[in-house]
């Protein structure tokens, strides 16, 4: 079993050990994604990102498996496949970003010349 699938078999654990399946619902999994980010960037709020992360690490981490949980979980519940729907965000953004016109640019695809 690879990691990907070991670790979405104990959030499901967790989930189904505490009958909340039933509050996970895609919107409802959605909203709390968007959250947990806002709690995430609230962290770097009115600080430079360097003193943010030396002096908030541990609640980054946390914030940020936040995230990645309920991401998980919202993967889980539409029947997605993590790794191959990365891949394939990955393919799209390489045909959008080509390297020649990407590299050292941080520019929107839609803006290159």
């Amino acid at each position: 079993m690879d990691e990907t699938k070991k670790i979405l078999k104990e959030i499901n654990q967790f989930i189904d050990e505490r009958n909340w399946r039933q509050f996970h619902n895609e919107k409802d999994l959605s909203l709390s994604i968007s959250l947990e980010a806002a709690e995430l960037l609230e962290l770097f709020q009115w600080k430079s990102s360097e003193k943010a992360v030396n002096n908030s690490r541990e609640r980054l981490a946390e914030e940020l498996a936040d995230v990645l949980i309920y991401s998980y979980m919202l993967a889980d519940n539409l029947g997605f496949d993590i790794n191959e729907i990365i891949r394939k965000k990955l393919v799209k953004n390489a045909e959008k970003y080509p390297i020649e016109k990407s590299k050292d640019n941080n520019d929107k695809f839609n803006d290159f010349n």
